[in-house]
């Protein structure tokens, strides 16, 4: 075994995100190049993120269009998984370009950026270690100390930014606010990306927190109207509902919008008063008001008119949320309509292609659907959501093995992935595979202690191993947790029924029903019914069991 480069330093300081992958890839890209140039064409997206240096030597053939946009229209920031997308990105062509036998030795693994960490990770779990050994150590000499000036810092932040690399854009961008006068534009610059960082990150506290440090040092309409914005959006966006403030939220979007509507130049007011209306169109919808939320969406697509050619991202979103809330008020066609609109703004962008792919499944448009879901995963790094969508897609038509293929490759991707080890494990026990789907409940049930769905399977497998104590004490919590969940109840009838308990067979099926009538519940409760001497009843399911089929 040789090591395949000499010890990398993963010291975040020197260098920032993906040092560590950005070694590798300045070793690894120019043999790939001459041995396999589809392999680097693959991962275009994923080599250029992580070393930038490399962008000579690998064209960027999936390039969505804020590559070629000014800073002020680059609006998107992509969400903390997007590194997760790289990282196994990153991991795929690593294992497809190195020869076994190989190692790779990094010290300073402590001093890691996240995105290194987490690619290490990856590369780990899914690289064996007789094809790439990886040694890491905690430790390791001291680098030299960051000279930076405010431009360098503030190239990297930008770079951050636009990749998402959230950590590394807030620790930079607390060092530009420190080396800048406070109220100042280039200041300004630093708090708005580090505060967006730190909300994306989930640290509302600390985007709070620069939020209103810039409200007490600037009299700038604008950095108000965006402060205001900002704030309202870490309550909208909270992914806990217990923990949203949607009133707080409308203050201080109520706040944006008075100001925007201010702002003396033509452009930058229909642009910062539509972003505004966007904003409080999210606070209506968590308000459970779908029409007003339309109406502010609307209005906002009607001022973007106004900047013809400019903010082609801005207008992409406005039609990508008008066609969200037109799809939930019934108007499929318009719809469909406001998502073309939205993907034709920028082919290479996945989101939308998932989004639309999930309206067309629901209205049984089963090949268009996937069709988009293939698409998505064309235009990136690995999209676990895009496999996800497809496996439940071939689940309905019935192709279980293509199913439980993208279920895997979705744990693969990411294993904490709950929703597909629920999925894997409902398939494997419906096809007889009991102790595969074991293992996916205990995994799931490690992720989610007491997850209904997962409990429901658990107690289906008892009951056919049967184990009818451990099958009812799972069943048992299953309703009690999900009372709504018609699987919970049926199969806990199909217990009561293995336990000689056919009074309770009958009365939970009768409740499974209730929720969800399907055919086989029918049948269910038929048997039981019958076991009961009440043949009449058992008919009559039998009856509704097979118009249902």
């Amino acid at each position: 075994m040789g090591l395949l480069t000499p010890l990398i330093d993963g010291h975040r300081r020197p260098r920032g995100p993906y040092t560590v992958a950005a070694a590798l890839l300045r070793h690894l890209v120019p043999q790939a190049l001459e041995r396999d140039g589809d392999l680097v064409a693959a991962h275009d997206i994923e080599i250029r993120a992580a070393a930038p240096e490399l962008a000579p030597l690998v064209p960027l053939r999936r390039a969505t269009i804020d590559a070629g946009l000014p800073e002020d229209e680059r609006i998107l920031v992509p969400a903390p998984r997007r590194t997760l997308r790289l990282a196994n990105g990153l991991a795929e062509f690593f294992r497809d370009a190195v020869r076994p036998g190989q190692a790779i030795a990094v010290c300073n693994g402590a001093e890691a950026d996240p995105t290194d960490t987490e690619l290490l990770d990856v590369m780990m779990r899914r690289i064996p270690p007789d094809l790439l050994t990886i040694m890491l150590y905690s430790g390791g000499p001291d680098p030299p100390p960051d000279t930076r000036s405010a431009d360098e810092l503030w190239a990297l932040v930008d770079r951050c930014m636009r990749d998402g690399f959230l950590h590394a854009a807030v620790e930079l961008g607390e060092r530009g606010m420190a080396r800048t006068e406070p109220g100042g534009g280039h200041w300004w610059r630093f708090a708005q990306r580090t505060a967006t960082a730190l909300g994306g990150l989930g640290r509302a506290d600390d985007a709070r927190a620069i939020w209103d440090q810039v409200r007490s040092v600037s009299q700038d309409p604008a950095m108000h109207a965006a402060s205001a914005y900002g704030t309202a959006m870490l309550d909208a966006r909270h992914p806990d509902p217990a923990q949203r403030d949607l009133g707080r939220a409308r203050r201080w979007i109520n706040e944006a919008i008075a100001i925007s509507t201010l702002l003396p130049e033509p452009l930058d007011r229909a642009f910062k008063l539509g972003f505004d209306l966007n904003g409080l169109a999210l606070i209506e919808l968590r308000h459970g008001r779908p029409d007003a939320a339309l109406s502010l969406v609307e209005s906002a697509v009607e001022l973007a008119r106004e900047l013809r050619e400019r903010h082609p991202l801005h207008r992409m979103v406005l039609l990508a949320n008008r066609a969200q809330l037109l799809a939930a008020l019934g108007h499929v066609k318009e719809a469909m309509e406001d998502y073309a609109a939205a993907i034709a703004l920028d082919p290479a962008f996945p989101d939308y292609y998932l989004e639309r792919g999930n309206l067309l499944f629901k209205l049984g448009r089963h090949e268009e659907a996937l069709a988009d879901f293939e698409r998505a995963m064309r235009a990136g790094p690995p999209l676990p959501e895009a496999y996800y969508n497809r496996a439940e897609l071939h689940t309905v038509r019935g192709d279980n093995e293509q199913a439980l293929a993208d279920l895997g490759r979705v744990i693969e991707l990411d294993p904490s992935y709950l929703d597909a080890y629920i999925n894997r494990a409902g398939l494997l026990a419906a096809v007889g595979r009991d102790e595969e789907a074991l293992a996916d409940v205990v995994a799931g049930l490690v992720l989610e202690p007491g997850n209904p769905h997962l409990l429901t399977v658990l107690g289906q497998l008892e009951t056919a191993a049967g184990r009818l104590a451990a099958a009812g004490e799972a069943l048992d919590r299953a309703v009690e947790r999900a009372p709504g969940l018609a699987a919970a109840w049926g199969n806990r009838g199909v217990l009561r029924y293995a336990a000689g308990d056919l009074e309770g067979a009958v009365e939970d099926l009768s409740r499974a029903i209730g929720l969800r009538p399907e055919p086989d519940l029918y049948t269910n409760r038929a048997v039981a019914l019958r076991a009961l001497g009440r043949a009449a009843e058992a008919e009559a399911d039998e009856r509704r069991a097979d118009r249902l089929s």
